[in-house]
């Protein structure tokens, strides 16, 4: 079975559309509710003009208002109580706020599923994506395109999709209107409709790879907040506060730099549209005062077209940034799409694994580096245990990672039971094989909880049980609140040897037929580390153990041991061929008993 898969390919379009599912019907009557605004608004500035040519002048009463004028009894009925029109324009006016208030209402709501839907489908699918994947991108990139990216798409969708649909009927009424109400004052108008619009396209199509920036500058700054918060404590022990301020407030000064300038430039395109609109209203109002005062235009004319004008410039206006906001949006959709469109693993079903481990000419290297791993071959019978020795970057953890199927060889083959990993499921190898780490890692729940995170319905006495196997149990029943204690994130209120016996534990709740030990001990006593091998010596008796230390004492009990030196095997066999061969292995063995007992615990405790 293939380890990853092709996820769908989402197009820009087509991820748009199935981010909208389930809410296209509560969009729907946003728009709606839309139309009908926008319909009202249209017909206000038209009873207003109705009312100064014939209520207030004395213009004839023109076909399309008959029926308004018989429902209230007449002209002179109206002439006598102009109040009447004043309340159907109030009228207009609440009936317009209500259906802007559903357009606001239907739109943030669907806007908010919208959102929960690509925030599912985000987290979902990045918790699916490879080892690797994560390894090849930084973690505030991946969360600012979670945030950022996001916002810019539902902003656009809630706000400039809707506006772009406001906007087309906006000037589509209203130029039709104002043709109606005046060809020659329209055609001005419409003389100075494509220098509004083209102006505002091609300044914010200009505009948009400096918002492009701001939002690289962002994951830049994303990065390091989150590197600073995780390392807090290496911050504080080398005394690097002032270091690392300077580096955030450094970024921080591109970042705001950056929008500085797209704010600057972003004024100067609202102070020249609103010369353009004004020069525009100029010549209306020149053109429209020479035709009343010549009788080929009415008072109530010019006011409603000044009406339908003043209507007609802000989406004109706004119409180019949408456009331009559209290649935004485009760019925010790109940026998720890189990740919905990686290969996720296929996880599949879990199947029995058991049996000899056995590393075949294994090579690996991260993606276009150096190899970490070299011709690696060994093997561990099933129930026994394999010491691996090594310094600093030898390759110790990189056995560990590819024995758990966490990433894909360069080269060779690893099998367990004669079944080649990287042929079968996630699920098998992964519950096959249990993880140990050295950093000890702790969710920010309780102890109890977290010693459970791998077998979410085991029994207290199941918890306490493996406690007792780690050697932490006194030290949790130590504690007010016991295993209901909370650790706080990443387990910070634990010492770093108490996050170690916790995550042993927690990995013992597995029952795994294969256990990984990568420098698990490294933070505790001596006299701890021997105690936890007693315990586990006799409880883990038929599982297959990886022991990964940098003390000889911890593996050197083992059946078999290698040592890692550059990513290749440079001795193999039992402590006692080793030791006889008089090589690295016995060289490191001297040196460390040769060590006083508290220098060692001051080194490495």
């Amino acid at each position: 079975m293939k380890r990853t898969a092709n996820a769908p390919r989402f197009t820009k379009a087509g991820m748009l559309v199935c981010f909208l599912k389930g809410s296209l019907g509560l969009f729907a009557v946003s728009i709606l509710c839309n139309l009908f605004m926008t319909f009202l608004l249209v017909l206000i500035p038209q009873l207003i003009g109705f009312t100064v040519d014939c209520v207030i002048g004395t213009e004839e009463v023109s076909s399309a208002y008959e029926v308004f004028v018989r429902l209230f009894g007449g002209l002179e009925v109206l002439k006598e109580k102009i109040w009447l029109i004043a309340l159907v324009v109030v009228a207009l006016s609440l009936v317009t706020a209500f259906f802007r208030y559903g357009n606001n209402f239907f739109t943030q709501h669907a806007n908010q599923i919208m959102l929960k839907r690509m925030r599912d489908m985000l987290f979902s699918h990045l918790q699916r994506l490879p080892l690797a994947w994560h390894h090849m991108h930084n973690t505030g990139d991946v969360i600012q395109r979670c945030t950022s990216d996001v916002d810019a798409i539902s902003n656009f969708v809630s706000g400039q999709l809707v506006t772009l649909l406001r906007i087309v009927i906006m000037i589509a009424l209203s130029l039709t209107l104002m043709y109606l109400t005046d060809v020659r004052l329209a055609l001005i108008t419409t003389a100075f409709l494509p220098a509004v619009v083209g102006y505002s396209t091609v300044f914010f199509a200009r505009l948009l790879p400096q918002y492009q920036k701001c939002d690289e500058e962002e994951g830049v700054l994303s990065t390091i907040a989150q590197e600073n918060f995780t390392g807090v404590r290496v911050v504080r022990a080398f005394g690097r506060e002032r270091e690392e301020r300077d580096k955030f407030e450094t970024q921080n000064v591109h970042y705001t730099g950056q929008w500085v300038r797209v704010m600057r430039e972003s004024a100067l395109f609202w102070t020249t549209s609103d010369l353009l609109t004004a020069l525009q209203l100029l010549f209306i109002l020149i053109f429209g005062t020479v035709f009343c005062v010549n009788g080929s235009l009415s008072a109530g004319d010019l006011i409603v077209f000044i009406s339908y004008n003043t209507l007609l410039v802000g989406p004109m206006n706004m119409l180019g940034r949408v456009i331009s906001n559209m290649s935004r949006a485009g760019i925010a959709l790109g940026r998720i799409a890189e990740i919905m469109n990686a290969k996720e693993e296929v996880y599949g079903k879990r199947e029995p694994l058991h049996g000899d481990i056995v590393f075949d000419h294994v090579t690996f290297a991260y993606e276009d580096g150096k190899p970490v791993l070299s011709d690696v071959s060994f093997t561990v019978k099933e129930g026994t245990m394999l010491g691996i020795l090594g310094g600093t970057g030898s390759g110790k953890s990189t056995i560990a990672y590819l024995l758990g199927g966490l990433y894909p060889l360069t080269s060779g083959t690893i099998t367990i039971g004669g079944k080649d990993i990287s042929e079968l499921s996630p699920a098998t190898v992964r519950g096959a094989v249990g993880f140990v780490l050295q950093e000890g890692f702790l969710f920010s729940r309780t102890i109890g909880e977290n010693i459970a995170i791998a077998a979410p319905e085991a029994e207290e006495a199941e918890i306490r049980r493996a406690a007792h196997l780690a050697c932490v149990d006194e030290h949790i029943e130590a504690f007010p609140e016991g295993y209901a204690t909370e650790v706080g994130e990443r387990g910070v209120t634990l010492s770093g040897g108490q996050k170690q016996r916790v995550s042993i534990a927690r990995t013992l709740m597995r029952k795994t037929p294969v256990l990984i030990f990568d420098d698990s001990l490294s933070a505790v006593d001596s006299e701890t580390d021997a105690r936890i091998r007693a315990r586990l010596g006799e409880h883990l008796k038929g599982v297959t153990k990886l022991i990964i230390s940098h003390r000889v004492t911890t593996v050197m009990g083992a059946e078999q041991l290698i040592v890692l030196e550059e990513g290749r095997i440079a001795e193999q066999g039992t402590h006692e061929e080793l030791m006889k061969r008089g090589g690295i292995y016995r060289t490191i063995y001297e040196m460390q008993m040769a060590v006083p007992e508290d220098l060692k615990e001051e080194l490495h405790g």
